[in-house]
């Protein structure tokens, strides 16, 4: 028998699962341990609560998590209720895909001022992470300011515009609804130091921004580069870019029915946070872009009013305590998923935060025949009845995916009418829910 360990139970772990399961058959047992009672990772507090179809995609991982050789063990931190070499001592396989949780630092000055966030502080705000549930973004101000030209700056955006009718069919946690609509924003900027054609914006993100009830996307025409230069683009990027050529159309009687404008201010990086005691502006440097497409600053400066900045950069996957990592990258050191001997990453932590969801799905598949390759049969390990008897031992009780699934229908059974769940935010009432 093959005992593997996966860390983290979002869409890298899951496929990782479903792969170690078609290529072992029985001959595997496999536990997927998270620090929170809920599975599915991203799914649940990353993808934006209005893109539930999105978030369908965890009924595959429902799938594998029901399988009789596939355990769920939520509710256990490694490092603080088990450590990486003592899972390496029960399993043939350790792997870690714990994604990139952590927000890249803005290194620029002001940006520790209140009213700056990361974006998976702040998306993990309004999808109710109950690391970030607590938060209190400033939302009283006319002006946000949003730095980032991916889709995760398209989503904070969207958030931040949307009307209350908007987020009816979605699972939007309800601190974050109610402060939302009290909301005073007028002005939405979103920051690129590259232009229109070095976005990494998808189209159906982008459409939605042309749809929004009191919203209307502007673009200045002088940022886009001659139309015939479209034709050297890849066709998505080319639908992308024809989006904001139509948000540069806009009539200005159709905006005078908006009261909130999101603006794309293209060749623009920030390089400071201005404020006394509170965000209250950010300083700006216009760019220009080199041979090489990399951006420059031109010397001229400007700054905009804000009252809340979310900073929409990258992410980075925590270091583990005994693990190599690469700094610089944000990720674990490791050659095509091996770091050390029985130890492997997937997924974001393996490659960086790069990729769709679904490009950790040949991401599992291949980091599972390195595994095969590498453990054979098994090497009589301890496994599960090993993890089991650390875990009592230290008074640690595991959340089972049927203990989930009672946390799951408590969460639909208080969901307003129309709205698929409304989430716990606490793990004490995650853990209470599937308690009683």
């Amino acid at each position: 028998m093959r005992h593997i360990a996966i860390i983290g139970s979002g869409p890298a772990g899951y496929y990782t699962a479903e792969a170690a399961q078609k290529a072992f058959g029985e001959e595997v047992r496999i536990d997927i341990v998270d620090r929170l009672p809920t599975p599915f990772g991203l799914i649940r507090f990353g993808v934006a609560p209005d893109h539930q179809s999105i978030k369908a995609v965890a009924r595959r991982y429902e799938k594998v998590a029901l399988s009789g050789n596939v355990r769920f063990c939520g509710h256990v931190s490694v490092g603080q209720d088990v450590s990486i070499a003592e899972l390496q001592d029960l399993y043939d396989a350790v792997v870690l895909a714990t994604g990139a949780p952590h927000d890249r630092p803005l290194d620029l000055p002001g940006a520790d001022l209140p009213g700056v966030y990361g974006s998976a502080a702040f998306v993990g705000w309004y999808n109710g992470h109950p690391d970030f549930a607590h938060l209190d973004p400033p939302l009283d101000g006319r002006h946000a300011v949003v730095v980032g030209n991916g889709n995760v700056a398209l989503d904070v955006a969207r958030i931040l515009a949307k009307t209350e009718a908007e987020f009816a069919a979605s699972d939007i946690a309800a601190h974050a609804l109610a402060m939302l609509m009290a909301a005073n924003t007028e002005a939405i900027t979103i920051l690129g130091r590259r232009g229109p054609h070095q976005i990494a914006m998808t189209p159906k993100e982008l459409g939605e921004l042309g749809r929004l009830e009191r919203a209307a996307p502007r673009v200045d025409p002088a940022d886009l580069p001659e139309a015939a230069a479209d034709a050297l683009l890849e066709p998505g990027m080319r639908k992308s870019v024809t989006s904001l050529r139509e948000f540069a159309a806009i009539p200005e009687a159709f905006r005078a029915d908006k009261p909130v404008e999101i603006d794309f201010d293209f060749f623009a990086s920030p390089v400071a946070i201005l404020g006394e005691g509170k965000v209250e502006g950010v300083r700006v440097e216009r760019t220009a872009l080199d041979a090489d497409l990399r951006s420059i600053g031109t010397g001229e400066t400007y700054d905009i009013p804000a009252r809340l900045v979310v900073t929409c950069i990258g992410y980075r996957t925590p270091p583990i305590e005994g693990v190599p990592y690469e700094h610089g990258r944000g990720r674990f050191a490791n050659d095509k998923g091996r770091i050390l001997p029985g130890l492997y990453c997937v997924g974001w932590a393996r490659r960086g935060p790069t990729g769709t969801i679904g490009t950790n799905r040949p991401d599992g598949y291949e980091l599972v025949e390195t595994i095969a390759e590498d453990i054979g049969d098994g090497g009589g390990k301890a496994g599960r009845a090993g993890l089991d008897a650390l875990l009592e031992e230290r008074g640690v009780r595991i959340v089972t995916f049927a203990d989930w699934q009672k946390i799951d229908e408590a969460e639909i059974a208080r969901a307003m009418k129309g709205r698929p769940r409304e989430k716990f935010v606490s793990v004490e009432d995650m853990i209470a829910a599937h308690r009683d």
